[in-house]
């Protein structure tokens, strides 16, 4: 683990636009961005769970809620991807965590679900926007021999975020409402903001921003050609079944528990304890991708997952739910980690941004389709076992994708 404390620690330095800035700095505030994405994709599955008893809400419409998110994200991924490309990585940075936060802070006022519809795609769009755009950047940033590590403990960020909205959740949304939640999440974004706009771009970009751009058509045209053809079928299939398994499991993970039982507060405190595994599966995964590779990272960390997710949809008891939720938080967002690094590294600068919005955006359409699905599944007593079965193959098949597809870009300089 000496090579992550030493990334932590800034003892190497990443130089962009004429400006040196430590990767201690760069990966706080690229992470302080991820970390209230996080919190608000992560209270999203507890006031899910709110709004079914306040406002009456039926499976498919709690449904609708993960989803529109997700629209938002597809959408927003397929924009500012673009967009990183033609106006900078750091412009669309401070863009999506802007759009984010007036919309998160906003949709705590509103009184109806349509409203609360329209805003969850507007923050949507600047979480779609923001994540690959930030792993690219950071990406750009930092030295070959470190840069898989570091995304992945950018990615880290996200953990933690997950775990604020535990903790939120847990202590804030029964005493207080789902409101003060949603605005103790969006408030400290803007500080987020104030801190991204002192930052410079990334060095890669900075060095092709003067040449002529392609257009949509072209950037499209080039992910598909002969030469990266391959890793784009690769990295779109594996986008859309980790994203369709993850938000399937993890927005109805509160409401999963409570259907096995569990109190609506006794869910909150299991899925806490949940969160909490997430941070070591980040830091091994951190760990191993230098030592083993992008592709090992991602085989085994979703194979695992899907073992998990078998597992925790079919436990009978309290102590084989806990242990294969553990399980299945550990796996998963290492699995995450590395496929946030393994993708700004499959194209070149100049459709780079293009290329990561591109799988992200059509990752997300598994995202909007993987709630849903749970929600009709849910209205017609389909069994929860089945359902988690469904995505236990579906992050199999992800997993093959690589296997089969994937090219190893370990210590592989950046075009």
């Amino acid at each position: 683990m000496e090579n992550v404390k030493g990334i932590l620690n800034g003892k190497w330095q990443g130089r962009s636009g004429g400006k040196e800035v430590s990767s201690r700095k760069l990966l706080g505030i690229a992470g302080m961005g991820w970390m209230f994405d996080a919190m608000d994709v992560g209270m999203l599955s507890f006031i899910i769970a709110a709004l079914s008893v306040e406002w009456g809400l039926t499976p498919g419409q709690m449904g609708w809620i993960g989803s529109i998110n997700s629209i938002g994200m597809a959408v927003g991924a397929l924009v500012f991807g673009f967009a990183a490309d033609r106006i900078g990585r750091k412009n669309v940075f401070i863009i999506t965590l802007l759009l984010f936060s007036l919309g998160s802070g906003a949709s705590a006022f509103t009184t109806t679900l349509t409203a609360f519809l329209v805003l969850r795609f507007l923050i949507g769009m600047g979480l779609g926007g923001e994540l690959p755009v930030a792993s690219t950047l950071v990406s750009e940033s930092v030295p070959v021999e470190k840069r898989g590590q570091i995304v992945v403990l950018l990615e880290s960020f996200w953990a933690a975020g997950w775990l604020i909205a535990a903790i939120i959740s847990y202590f804030v949304i029964p005493e207080w409402g789902w409101q003060t939640a949603l605005l103790i999440s969006a408030l400290p974004a803007l500080y987020a903001l104030y801190l991204r706009i002192g930052l410079p771009d990334s060095p890669r970009f900075a060095a092709v921003k003067d040449k002529e751009k392609l257009t949509i058509f072209q950037n499209l045209t080039k992910l598909w050609s002969k030469e990266y053809g391959r890793q784009t079928a690769m990295l779109w299939i594996v986008w859309f079944c980790v994203v369709f398994s993850y938000y399937g499991m993890f927005l109805w993970l509160p409401s999963v528990m409570v259907m096995k039982g569990f109190s609506l507060i006794k869910s909150f405190e299991y899925v806490l304890v949940m969160t909490l595994a997430q941070l070591p599966g980040y830091f091994t995964a951190a760990w191993f991708i230098e030592k083993m590779g992008r592709k090992f990272v991602l085989v085994v960390y979703l194979i695992g997952t899907a073992v998990s997710a078998y597992f925790f949809g079919t436990a009978e008891s309290t102590t084989l739910l806990m242990t294969s939720g553990i399980l299945l938080s550990f796996f998963n967002l290492g699995a995450w980690g590395g496929l946030y690094a393994y993708t700004p590294e499959q194209y070149p600068t100049i459709i780079r941004g293009t290329g990561s919005g591109m799988a992200a955006s059509f990752g997300r359409l598994g995202g909007v389709l993987g709630p849903l699905l749970v929600g009709y599944l849910v209205a017609e007593k389909v069994s929860v076992p089945v359902i988690f079965t469904i995505f236990c193959v579906s992050i199999l098949i992800g997993a093959l994708a690589v296997f089969l597809l994937g090219k190893e870009t370990k210590r592989q300089e950046l075009a």
